[in-house]
């Protein structure tokens, strides 16, 4: 106990550390770091749902063509289709059917031009 206190030895209540100051007006304070975060976030399940309907849509149709050239044709036509669903799926908010549906059109329209590029190696052009 401090001589002339009823209370023992008890440590003022002081923080160790610096308590936040309001500005003087001086000085600009520092504002709070913004915290930024994606509303509407991609989540795998939603990426692999949109990859695998539209890997489902680029499937049949490419089962439409009866010809390598048919088969590029309808790949060509279903890949642009996927991509206008997957921005208009972007903008209204489920990016992650978009990128999925994005991604696995993609790997489709690839694949048709893969096929082109190899008839055209051979020397056949067969989109015209």
């Amino acid at each position: 106990m401090q001589p002339g206190s009823d209370r023992p030895n008890v440590p003022p209540l002081v923080p160790s550390w610096p308590t936040a100051r309001t500005p003087s007006g001086l000085f600009p304070g520092r504002a709070p770091r913004p915290a930024y975060r994606e509303p509407l976030p991609a989540r795998p399940g939603a990426v692999l749902v949109g990859a695998g309907s539209a890997a489902l849509w680029m499937l049949l149709f490419g089962l439409l063509g009866h010809g390598a050239r048919s088969y590029c044709w309808w790949s060509i036509s279903a890949g642009i289709a996927a991509w206008l669903a997957a921005w208009i799926l972007a903008r209204s908010g489920d990016r992650g059917v978009a990128a999925g549906v994005a991604m696995a059109s993609g790997l489709g329209v690839a694949i048709a031009m893969s096929v082109v590029m190899i008839r055209w190696i051979g020397g056949d052009w067969i989109l015209w």
